[in-house]
């Protein structure tokens, strides 16, 4: 059963724009010495949409070869037509990955009839894929609503989970648990993290962030899961305004804060987000330092740095 933390990893690039897979290496190797139960790529948080076909296949070896069967890899299959998911899906299953993430596309729809239909169509062409839903609200998604993801599922068992993203996730997570089918093996929560406690309170096996700060994310997971909820919510409200900040830059802070923990030379992303100033550098810093101490793998160093 997928449980835990499953940063989605980000592509790294050098400073001419191209894929730098030396950095891909080691930001697997950070995101395993963090202590998560598992990867995703692509994703999202990957630029995925900026990546071409070669690029994104070469790297989801790199990630598999990096990763060497230690967790569970999960890999991104979404993409605008039924055709192309099963290609991707296909893609993953000849590296050995078994599970894959698809979001429907939105130019499907939202009913029922329509979305199953697409999840079905991949489920029949690709033997043995198990496949998470993923839900993801507006724009970028088409934010199905709990009874709608129920009716998908329920006819369907190679959907095995559903990561629900939407806003507010809680409600939804309770709804689909409270109602899914026997084959449903769990919910998995989104929103880089941003409402883990209230996802976990809610029955989520697990939640996908991104990974800049995975170590405290798997510290997070343990200690609720262990019955210590006051030492999660501690981490957890610790650790907020980093991911706060992280909301307005995704994936260019992610890759900013890789470099001040050693793991990334450059914050390059080919995604159009909002640039970085020196003031905004500077908050990152300032907000690291205050939870250093948090870090177990490769630790931030304490002076400001970057925005000195």
């Amino acid at each position: 059963m997928l449980k835990g933390i499953f940063p989605v990893l980000p592509t790294p690039f050098c400073a001419d724009g191209s894929i730098d897979e030396a950095a891909m290496a080691r930001i697997v190797d950070f995101a395993l010495a963090s202590g998560v139960d598992g990867v995703v790529f692509p994703g999202f948080a990957s630029e995925v949409d900026e990546l071409d076909t070669k690029e994104r296949a070469a790297l989801l070896a790199l990630v598999v070869k990096r990763v060497a069967g230690r967790v569970p890899i999960v890999a991104g299959a979404s993409a605008p037509s039924v055709e192309e998911a099963i290609a991707h899906s296909r893609e993953a299953m000849a590296n050995g990955v078994s599970t894959v993430m698809i979001q429907a596309p939105k130019s499907i729809g939202v009913s029922a009839e329509a979305v199953a239909s697409f999840y079905r169509t991949i489920a029949d062409a690709v033997s043995g894929l198990e496949i998470v839903l993923q839900n993801a609200p507006a724009p970028r998604g088409s934010d199905l609503k709990p009874e709608v993801i129920l009716e998908i599922i329920k006819d369907n068992p190679a959907i095995l989970y559903v990561k629900e993203e939407t806003l507010p996730a809680g409600p939804a997570i309770t709804a689909i648990l409270k109602d899914k089918p026997p084959h449903l093996k769990g919910v998995i929560g989104g929103g880089g993290a941003r409402y883990i406690i209230d996802e976990y309170g809610r029955g989520a096996c697990g939640a996908m962030p991104a990974v800049e700060i995975a170590d405290v994310h798997v510290a997070i997971d343990r200690a609720f899961r262990s019955g210590d909820v006051a030492k999660a919510r501690e981490l957890y409200m610790r650790t907020l305004p980093l991911l706060v900040i992280q909301a307005n830059f995704r994936m260019a802070f992610t890759k900013y804060v890789l470099t001040r923990r050693g793991n990334l030379t450059n914050f390059i992303a080919r995604a159009k987000v909002p640039p970085m100033d020196r003031h905004d550098l500077g908050e990152i810093d300032a907000w690291l330092a205050l939870v250093a101490d948090l870090f177990s793998a490769a630790p931030v160093p304490r002076a400001v740095g970057a925005a000195e």
